[in-house]
């Protein structure tokens, strides 16, 4: 049998740039497997992919085309980890974890995704000289996509004038 971070593992790699210029720091793996960011065979359930894909790319994701589009990602030098690997135990535990994760990865901006990971780790990242854009961006589900977008489109901006 395959564990679940085992399965995890090779994805996200396949999709990693050579150079990143924005790293997108998310909660953790959803709780289904089916339908983590990475995977290019999510159905269903996928609103943190097509959202980002939609602000980046300039489109929303059609589900059959998911790998083309993490590539697209992967070739505009966008990268998303996960405060933690596994859904679970509680996220604060993780925070000098994904600091260091991010220092290694080294990007010119990174930004939180999520108004629950922006809590947890903008102001770790702020600490260790990272540079980070201060925006809390909603998760694009449950009613939440219209403020997503205008929130990630505010964090661009800011990368932009950077």
């Amino acid at each position: 049998m395959v564990s679940r971070k085992s399965r995890l593992q090779p994805s996200p790699a396949r999709f990693k740039p050579e150079a990143i210029d924005l790293l997108l720091v998310a909660e953790s793996p959803p709780n289904s497997l089916d339908r983590y960011f990475y995977f290019d065979d999510v159905t269903e359930q996928d609103s943190l992919f097509r959202y980002v894909s939609k602000m980046i790319l300039g489109e929303l994701s059609d589900r059959s085309h998911k790998s083309d589009d993490l590539a697209r990602l992967r070739d505009a030098g966008v990268f998303l980890i996960d405060v933690k690997e596994q859904p679970g135990k509680p996220a604060v535990s993780h925070v000098g974890d994904v600091v260091e994760r991010c220092r290694q990865l080294s990007p010119p901006a990174d930004h939180s995704d999520e108004g629950t990971v922006y809590d947890l780790v903008y102001t770790a990242l702020l600490d260790a000289g990272l540079p980070v854009v201060d925006e809390r961006i909603p998760f694009p589900g449950s009613g939440q996509q219209k403020r997503f977008e205008e929130k990630f489109k505010r964090a661009l901006a800011v990368l932009e004038r950077r």
